[in-house]
C-alpha cells in the first residue's frame, strides 16, 4: 500500500539519525570494538566454525542471525521461520565467512575504514551521505548540512548503549566497514592490472597474422564407441592427471520413499458435504459476519466493497453474477471448500487522489513512543479544527507529519487504487466522498485525511464466504504413517528398493549429493532432520518414517564421498567421453603409421585433403578454424614453421585426429590507429574482469571448518 511504501521510503531517513549517531561514535571512538578478532572470536565449546584458523564463536552466530531474522521481519511484518530461517543462517554462515577471509587480507595491508575518512563522508554534502538524506539536518536556506545540528546529533551519540548499539553495529557499520574496504582492495587490484607493451605488440601482431594450411581429419565418430571399451582403470588414471577437474566436495546420496498425508478424495468429499450442509441456513440467516464466525470458517468475514479486481476468488467472475442475497457454492477455493453471499452492491472509485497528516504514537522505525495515544488523538483533531478553519495543510503537513514521504508534497499521497493503504484509511478513501475530511486511526496513528478527487466510478461488491479447509483425517495420516513403518522395516536399500517394487510404490533415487548442512532436498525446503539421519546413517541403513511437510519419508544411504578426488564410478559420467575420445585417438595414430603424410592419412581413412585460412581468418589470436571448429592445438599447429615443410605429427584434438601442413604465413593490412586502440581496451576490460573474481580467489586458499551441524 501506498502509505506503508512511503513511510518505508522515507522511514530510511527516519532512522538515518539513529545510524549516523552511532557511526559518529565510531568516529569519537565511543563505539564497541567492531575488529574481526570480537567477531570471530570464542571458546572451543561455543565454536561454530574456524577460517584460516579464527574460531566464529556459536553466541555471535546465533546473535547476528537473531539480528537478520528481526530485520526480515520488520521488512516482512512476520518473522521467518521453517525454510526462510535456515536460510538467513546460511546467508549470515556465508557472510561471517566473507568477512573473515577479507579481513584477514585487508588487515595486513592497512585497509579499513579510519575515523577520518567515516567523519569526511558524514560531514560532507555529497549525495552519499546518509544525513543528506535526513531534512531535519539540512539548513532549508542553502540545501547543505546544518553543522549546529549535526553537534547536537553528536551530542546524542553517547546515549547509544547495549542491544542498540550491538543492532546498529552490525546492520550498518560492519557493512559499511567491509563494503569500504572491498572497494579500496578491488580498487588496488583493478589498478594493478596491466596491460605491457611488449604484449600489446604481440597480441596485435598475431591478431594480423594468419595461416593457410591443409589437413586431414579423422573424426573419432568413424569409430564405434561400442567397439572401445572405458575400465575403470582408466578412468582413475585420467582422473590422477586431472584432479582438479574431479574435486569432490564430502556429501552422501540417497533413495528415498515418500508417503503423502494429503486428504484422500474421502476427505476431500467430506469438507464439501459439511459446507452443504450450511448453504441453506446461510442463504436465510440475515447476520453474515455471526453465521461466519460460529460456524468458524476459514475465511474471516471483512465487511466492506470491492471491486471485481480486488475480489480474493478464483471463482469472482461467477459470484458477481448471482443476485443479491444468493448464495453460490461449494466450490474449491484453494484448499478449502467454500460459499460465497452476495451482501451488498455500490459504486465505488477506481481511484482516490488524497493528502494526508500523519500523527504518529510510536516511531515509525524504532516503534519507540512518541507521545501518548490520548495525545495523538487531541492533536490530530486540533489540526482538523484548524484545517475546516483554513489553515494551510501543507504548512500543517510540513510541521506535524511524521510521513516524511509526502511532507515535501504538503502531505499529497497522489492518486492510490482500492488496496494501496491500510483497511481503514482504504475504506475512508474509497466511501466518503470527494471533499471529505476526518481524522482516521490505523495502525501507525492518528491520520487527518482530506480526499481531493475520486475518478472511475465503478461497481463494488460485499461478499461473505463461509469455508471450511480439506484436511487429511486421523485415517488418512494413520494409513500413510502406517504405510511409512512397514516399508522402514526393510533391512537395507537393496531390501527397500524390492519393497517398493513388489507393492507398486515409487523410490526416488537422487540425482545430487547431500552435503551435511543442507537445509533443503530436492523439493523438500525443511528437511534438516533428513539430513541429519543421512550424515548419522551407515551406507544402506534404512531410516524410520521421517515427517516432511506433508509426507513421511523412508530414505536408505546409497553412497557415501569423502572429500579430496572422485573416483571411477562418480567421474566416469564427466570423464567416460573424454577418456574414449583418447583411445580412439590412439587407434587412429596407429592405423596412420610412424611418420605419416596428408596423402597416406587421406588414403587411410578414405579422406580428402582439405585447406583452411585462404579466407585470412585463421590466426593465432582466433578461437574457431572455419571448417574445423574450435581446435586450440591446430591452431597452434598453423603457426608452426617446423610444419611448412612436412606435415605435423597427428595432432590429437578436441573433435578427432588431424594432420596439418602449412602451405604459408602470411600478413594482413595493419590495423588503424582506432582498430588498434579498440583492442587495447578490449584485452584491458578482459584483464580487469579476471581480476573481478579476487574474492573467488582468496576463499579458495581459505581453510574453512564448518561445524554448524553439530548445533543445527
Amino acid at each position: 500500500m501506498q502509505i506503508i511504501q512511503s513511510i518505508r521510503e522515507k522511514g530510511a531517513a527516519i532512522i538515518i539519525i539513529v545510524i549516523a549517531l552511532s557511526l559518529i561514535g565510531f568516529i569519537l571512538m565511543d563505539a564497541k570494538s567492531g575488529s574481526s578478532a570480537s567477531l570471530f572470536g570464542g571458546s572451543a565449546g561455543t565454536t561454530v566454525g574456524k577460517v584460516n584458523g579464527t574460531s566464529i564463536d556459536l553466541n555471535e552466530f546465533n546473535k547476528r542471525v537473531t539480528q537478520e531474522e528481526n530485520k526480515q521481519a520488520g521488512q516482512t511484518g512476520q518473522q521467518p521461520t521453517g525454510a526462510a530461517s535456515l536460510r538467513i543462517r546460511d546467508n549470515v554462515w556465508n557472510q561471517m565467512i566473507a568477512e573473515n577471509v577479507f579481513y584477514n587480507v585487508t588487515e595486513k595491508l592497512g585497509i579499513t575504514l579510519t575515523p577520518k575518512e567515516l567523519s569526511s563522508i558524514l560531514m560532507s554534502n555529497d549525495p552519499s551521505n546518509p544525513f543528506m538524506q535526513e531534512r531535519s539536518l539540512i539548513d532549508p536556506a542553502t540545501g547543505k548540512l546544518d553543522l549546529a545540528k549535526v553537534a547536537d546529533a553528536i551530542n546524542n551519540i553517547k546515549k547509544l548503549k547495549g542491544a542498540d548499539r550491538e543492532a546498529i553495529d552490525a546492520q550498518i557499520l560492519e557493512p559499511l566497514k567491509l563494503s569500504t574496504a572491498a572497494a579500496k582492495y578491488g580498487g588496488l587490484i583493478s589498478a594493478a592490472a596491466y596491460y605491457p607493451t611488449w604484449m600489446q605488440e604481440k597480441d596485435q601482431q598475431e591478431s594480423v597474422t594468419f595461416s593457410n594450411i591443409s589437413y586431414v581429419g579423422v573424426n573419432y565418430a568413424e569409430i564405434s564407441d561400442s567397439t572401445v571399451k572405458v575400465s575403470d582403470d582408466d578412468i582413475n588414471k585420467y582422473v590422477a592427471s586431472h584432479k582438479d577437474l574431479f574435486k569432490q566436495e564430502a556429501g552422501r546420496t540417497i533413495s528415498y520413499i515418500a508417503f503423502s498425508q494429503l486428504p484422500s478424495a474421502t476427505d476431500s468429499a467430506k469438507a464439501r458435504d459439511m459446507v452443504a450442509g450450511l448453504r441453506d441456513a446461510f442463504a436465510a440467516d440475515t447476520n453474515a459476519s455471526a453465521f461466519v464466525a460460529r460456524n468458524t470458517s476459514t475465511i474471516d468475514f471483512k465487511d466492506d466493497y470491492a471491486p471485481l479486481s480486488k475480489i480474493p476468488s478464483q471463482a469472482k467472475d461467477t459470484i458477481v453474477k448471482q443476485a443479491v442475497g444468493t448464495v453460490y457454492g461449494p466450490y474449491i477455493e484453494g484448499n478449502n471448500y467454500a460459499l460465497a453471499k452476495i451482501l451488498a452492491t455500490k459504486q465505488l472509485p477506481d481511484s482516490v487522489k488524497a493528502r494526508h497528516i500523519l500523527v504518529a504514537v510510536n516511531d515509525l522505525q524504532t516503534q519507540q513512543p512518541i507521545r501518548t495515544d490520548s495525545a495523538a488523538k487531541a492533536l490530530a483533531d486540533s489540526i482538523l479544527t484548524a484545517i475546516k478553519g483554513g489553515a494551510d495543510f501543507g504548512a500543517l503537513a510540513t510541521k506535524y507529519s511524521a510521513d516524511k514521504g509526502s511532507v515535501e508534497k504538503g502531505g499529497d499521497l497522489g492518486t492510490f487504487g482500492y488496496g494501496a493503504m491500510v483497511p481503514e484509511f482504504n475504506e475512508f478513501s474509497f466511501t466518503k466522498t470527494a471533499g471529505a475530511k476526518d481524522v482516521v486511526k490505523t495502525q501507525f496513528g492518528y491520520h487527518v485525511i482530506d480526499i481531493l478527487n475520486q475518478k472511475d466510478f465503478k461497481t463494488a461488491y460485499k461478499i461473505a464466504y463461509m469455508a471450511k479447509q480439506i484436511v487429511p483425517s486421523d485415517e488418512t495420516i494413520n494409513g500413510a504413517s502406517l504405510a511409512a513403518t512397514k516399508a522402514s522395516q526393510q533391512k537395507d536399500g537393496k531390501a527397500l528398493a524390492e519393497y517398493a517394487a513388489k507393492n507398486g510404490l515409487q523410490i526416488i533415487e537422487l540425482p545430487t549429493t547431500i552435503k551435511e548442512n543442507d537445509f533443503s532436498v530436492a523439493n523438500m525446503q525443511e528437511a534438516r532432520s533428513l539430513v541429519r539421519w543421512v550424515f548419522d546413517a551407515k551406507p544402506g541403513a534404512v531410516s524410520d518414517p521421517i515427517g516432511i511437510g506433508d509426507q513421511f519419508i523412508v530414505a536408505t544411504v546409497n553412497k557415501i564421498y569423502k572429500e579430496g578426488v572422485q573416483d571411477a564410478a562418480t567421474a566416469r559420467p564427466g570423464a567416460e567421453a573424454i577418456v574414449r575420445n583418447l583411445k580412439k585417438a590412439d587407434i587412429i595414430t596407429a592405423k596412420l603409421g610412424a611418420t605419416p603424410t596428408l596423402e597416406s592419412a587421406a588414403a587411410a581413412y578414405n579422406k580428402q585433403i582439405l585447406t583452411a585460412g585462404a579466407d585470412s581468418t585463421l590466426t593465432m589470436s582466433g578461437r574457431i578454424i572455419n571448417g574445423i571448429g574450435p581446435e586450440p592445438k591446430v591452431i597452434g599447429a598453423a603457426f608452426n614453421k617446423d610444419n611448412q615443410t612436412k606435415a605435423s605429427t597427428p595432432i590429437i584434438g578436441a573433435t578427432g585426429v588431424y594432420l596439418v601442413k602449412v602451405n604459408s604465413i602470411q600478413q594482413k593490412a595493419a590495423p588503424s590507429p582506432e582498430e588498434k586502440s579498440a583492442q587495447t581496451t578490449a584485452r584491458m576490460a578482459a584483464i580487469r574482469q579476471q581480476s573481478n573474481n579476487w574474492f573467488e580467489g582468496l576463499r579458495k586458499q581459505a581453510t574453512i571448518k564448518d561445524n554448524r551441524s553439530k548445533f543445527f
